[in-house]
């Protein structure tokens, strides 16, 4: 392996995770991990925001873009499926000395993306209009929704490129490069969207446009560097070919990611049908902008799990059970602060968060009582995340999983449409769903990880 890798991840890198302060490495490594999560996160925020903001028309054309949140999860989810099962496996052969193998998936991965470009684009463009209108779009909000979509599907590509191959700069040890890829994208997606909003009157083909243009120049450095020199692996020619025996584990791997990512789809769908139903598109347009918010405490904690994810990984199978337990305890009071410290706020002013969305009075309003709402459980969300991710820390992928579908699959989804069963007032049921959810699955997940940890550290010891 080459210097750059061995700067940045071995073997000094190690020997800092199992040697150094906890709370100073868990800042060294979570904060970078924030920043990238906040970066990425403004593709679709700033994008919401400029819409939302859009004269006499923002209101609809605000929820007309959220109608299409479950077609985008679903995009990202086929990347995901491809990038987080490869890399890992990239990573592996790489740490074997098989940098020949590790190419091999490398260009596997890479085929299988732009066959998923092929079928997904071809796909959803076409059935587009009728998707929409079962994820909740009325006349009033269709046309835009299919505005921005058709525009976005037609340039996924550079999506799958980005989130998919861009994990595999991210396992070679290339942090800052990987990091880059989402900063330019982001940058440039900021500074064309009022370009192509306003100054050109291009409304949410604008929006759609200019995220997607950022899109093609992160994929086209991202395909810059795998083909360059600075790279360990390359992607080369002859790795394109499929082979069951390549691709195959790398997406047993990678469902676990999927599933992950593709529920939150369905999660998105059953929340905008119901909405739509019974709060009409000014419910629908609320959650909009809710999803957007709630995506503000969602990613940053997701970041300060991943800092500790290796701390908790390096020291778990060096035997140190002690390192381990300051490891995740570190990291679960800072998810529990985070998360209390947000839900403070959410209570006191989520004004400030719908404001920064619409201009629409009525919008508004309506928004900040429903936030509350939405909002109530959020502050048991860091007791949940950090222990399920700490799962996966350890190695406990399936018990990850099962607690993470505990949440979405087998209580909110349900939820969802059985609350406005038994409550009159059928809006405030359907998202009273989220905090009833959070915090029972926080409970569960966070007393069945008391229990295991310390049967999975007696098992550490022994072995």
């Amino acid at each position: 392996m080459s210097d750059t890798v061995t700067d940045e991840n071995t073997p000094k890198g190690n020997r800092d995770l199992g040697q150094g302060s906890i709370p100073k490495l868990l800042a060294q490594l979570a904060i970078p991990a924030v920043v990238a999560q906040v970066v990425n996160l403004l593709y679709n925020i700033v994008d919401r925001i400029y819409i939302g903001h859009i004269p006499e028309i923002g209101a609809n054309a605000l929820t007309g873009v959220g109608l299409f949140a479950p077609i985008l999860m679903l995009i990202n989810a086929f990347a995901m499926l491809a990038g987080s099962g490869g890399a890992p496996r990239a990573a592996i052969f790489m740490g074997k000395k098989d940098n020949k193998t590790a190419e091999k998936i490398l260009g596997n991965c890479f085929t299988f993306i732009m066959i998923c470009a092929v079928v997904l684009t071809i796909a959803f463009y076409a059935a587009a209009p009728g998707l929409l209108r079962l994820f909740g779009a009325s006349d009033a909000t269709l046309p835009y929704a299919l505005s921005y979509s058709r525009i976005y599907i037609l340039g996924s590509i550079f999506v799958l490129v980005v989130m998919g191959m861009n994990m595999f700069i991210t396992t070679q040890g290339f942090a800052k490069i990987s990091m880059m890829t989402t900063v330019i994208g982001a940058v440039i997606n900021i500074i064309l969207d009022p370009v192509f909003i306003f100054g050109l009157g291009m409304g949410v083909r604008g929006a759609a446009l200019a995220t997607v243009l950022s899109q093609a120049v992160g994929a086209v450095w991202i395909m810059h560097f795998l083909t360059g020199d600075k790279t360990i692996l390359r992607l080369r020619k002859c790795n394109l070919k499929l082979e069951g025996k390549i691709i195959g584990p790398c997406l047993g791997l990678g469902v676990s990611s999927f599933v992950m990512i593709s529920t939150e789809s369905l999660l998105s769908i059953s929340f905008t049908s119901s909405l739509s139903r019974f709060g009409g598109d000014l419910a629908v347009g609320a959650m909009t902008i809710i999803t957007s918010t709630n995506q503000l405490i969602s990613m940053p904690l997701q970041g300060i799990c991943q800092g500790g994810q290796p701390i908790i990984s390096y020291n778990y199978g060096a035997g140190n059970n002690e390192s381990v337990k300051k490891a995740f305890f570190t990291q679960f009071k800072v998810c529990a602060i985070f998360t209390s410290i947000s839900w403070l706020i959410m209570m006191t002013v989520p004004q400030i968060f719908a404001g920064m969305f619409t201009s629409n009075p009525e919008l508004s309003e309506y928004t900040t009582w429903a936030l509350r709402i939405y909002m109530a459980g959020i502050f048991s969300i860091g007791f949940q995340v950090s222990c399920q991710q700490s799962f996966m820390a350890l190695g406990q992928a399936k018990a990850s999983l099962l607690l993470a579908c505990l949440r979405k699959l087998i209580l909110l989804i349900p939820l969802i449409f059985i609350l406005p069963l038994f409550i009159e007032n059928k809006v405030f049921a359907v998202f009273l769903a989220e905090p009833v959810s959070d915090i029972i699955a926080a409970t569960v997940t966070t007393v069945v990880f008391m229990v295991k940890f310390k049967k999975i550290l007696k098992v550490n010891e022994i072995s």
